[in-house]
């Protein structure tokens, strides 16, 4: 045994090897160093029960198995086939090859971002989408913050936060991703929920109701964009309550959650309101998401009326809701697209997703089929398959897009073996992700469009399993 301590190498000789090397290089002597001096201490220890000494160069290629682990990124690219195309969990929408560009140059040096070039002075970091963002939905003026719950959160505390009322209908006090419920965003704005109504109908009386008491500083309308009541309902068109908040001298503001800027049945996608319809409803404020069906980047757009929005500048609570000059990059360069609706589905990846035809995914999958189907062997049963997708993030939550995938499905029936095949996807180079139905795990294809790289990144699989 002393003769095995003896063998064991030392911290320089480890370093010096061919592995211990590129360990420096990759890695920085440091953190080489320590990863080295902790395998040696083990070394040690296995040694001491009984174990052979190992090399420099197989505990220099330790440590550098161990430093790469290490420095993996958490926040990695996956493959999203869940068939839910804006994931919250994965990162909602996927950018516009524009926005990136604009990113990327953002971050490489200095931006004008709070500086105005015509004069020389202090400039306004709203002043870069402002002028875009009034002519795309007809408002007065516009400002932004760094997500909707955000937008709503400032709205509230600016309107309505020292105990104003806020007239909200039952049937609209949502709760949205991560538990955010709305009632819990207004009191956390200091305002004082008036709840009017009941779950499924509410009528004008009740808005009127609210009204008169005391206090009152707002109407609330709030989009149930993550969820739908049928059948016996009864709600107050917009146009409506803009009235009664004109004659109640106080304004109506409408949450879109995530709004568009566009109509969406002319890609054959269910009508939702647009923010321009809404500001043409006379809403004096009208609040949505940056990063839901509008494709860009986390944030969360206030516009209306001139007075309103200057209000809502001036709250304090706005320099802490701000958003960075990455995501102003990626948002003017978003919404510049819809200056061209003729190719806003070529250019925009959300939309471009979401109006994929069933009968191109379907080909898609004929096409990677042999390739899934050989990457797993016979233990599974591979085969293309139609499937349904959905918008996510809330929107259009009864809406499903036919969609087409490849379904896994194990020969001997085993749910054990689709736990297994699906944590085997998700450990590959590039994680897949995919959803587990019906005794089966599905591939969904409508967000693959680097269908090469799929097929490529699926080679691992095999070893995966194994």
């Amino acid at each position: 045994m002393n003769a095995s301590f003896r063998a064991i190498p030392s911290v320089d000789a480890v370093l010096r090897s061919s592995a211990g090397v590129l360990a420096v290089e990759r890695f920085g002597r440091v953190e080489a160093t320590s990863r080295i001096r902790d395998l040696l201490d083990a070394e040690r220890d296995a040694i001491a029960k009984g174990a052979a000494p190992r090399n420099a160069e197989g505990i220099a290629a330790m440590a550098f198995a161990v430093l790469e682990a290490a420095s993996a990124r958490s926040l990695r690219p996956v493959f999203n086939l869940t068939g839910t195309v804006l994931h919250t969990n994965l990162g909602r929408a996927v950018l516009a090859e524009a926005a990136i560009e604009a990113t990327v140059d953002a971050m490489r040096g200095a931006v004008a971002l709070e500086y105005d070039l015509a004069t020389g002075g202090r400039g306004e970091r709203d002043d870069h989408m402002r002028a875009l963002i009034c002519e795309l939905t007809g408002a007065e003026d516009a400002t932004l913050v760094n997500n909707n719950a955000a937008a709503v959160l400032l709205v509230l505390n600016t309107l309505a936060g020292h105990g104003g009322g806020a007239v909200v209908s039952r049937g609209e006090l949502i709760e949205i991703g991560g538990a955010f419920r709305m009632p819990d965003i207004m009191a956390r704005a200091g305002a004082r929920l008036i709840e009017i109504g009941t779950t499924n109908r509410t009528h004008e009386k009740d808005y009127k109701a609210g009204l008169a008491q005391e206090g009152v500083s707002l109407i609330l309308k709030v989009h149930t964009s993550n969820y739908r009541i049928e059948g016996f309902t009864k709600e107050v068109d917009a146009t409506v309550l803009a009235r009664l908040a004109g004659e109640a001298g106080v304004p109506l503001v409408n949450d879109l959650g995530s709004g568009t800027l566009i109509d969406l049945a002319l890609w054959g996608l269910r009508r939702e309101p647009t923010v321009r319809e809404a500001v043409a409803e006379g809403a004096d404020l009208v609040t949505f998401s940056g990063d839901k069906l509008l494709g860009g980047p986390q944030a969360g757009f206030i516009v209306g009326r001139k007075d309103l929005i200057a209000a809502i500048n001036r709250n304090p609570m706005k320099r802490a809701l701000r958003v960075d000059k990455l995501r102003l990059a990626a948002l003017e360069a978003t919404l510049k697209l819809y200056r061209d609706p003729d190719r806003l589905a070529e250019r925009l990846p959300t939309l471009r997703l979401l109006a994929r035809s069933r009968d191109d995914i379907a080909t898609l999958a004929k096409a990677i089929l042999p390739r899934a189907a050989a990457a797993v062997g016979a233990t599974y049963d591979v085969v293309a398959t139609d499937c349904a997708s959905q918008i996510g993030s809330g929107a259009l939550p009864l809406d499903t897009l036919p969609s087409a995938g490849i379904s896994f499905r194990p020969v001997d029936g085993s749910g054990g073996a689709l736990e297994w095949l699906a944590t085997a996807l998700r450990g590959l180079p590039i994680p897949v992700i995919g959803r587990i139905t019906e005794g089966a795990l599905v591939l969904d294809l409508r967000c693959l469009e680097e269908a090469d790289r799929f097929a490529d990144n699926l080679d691992g699989l095999a070893h995966g399993l194994a």
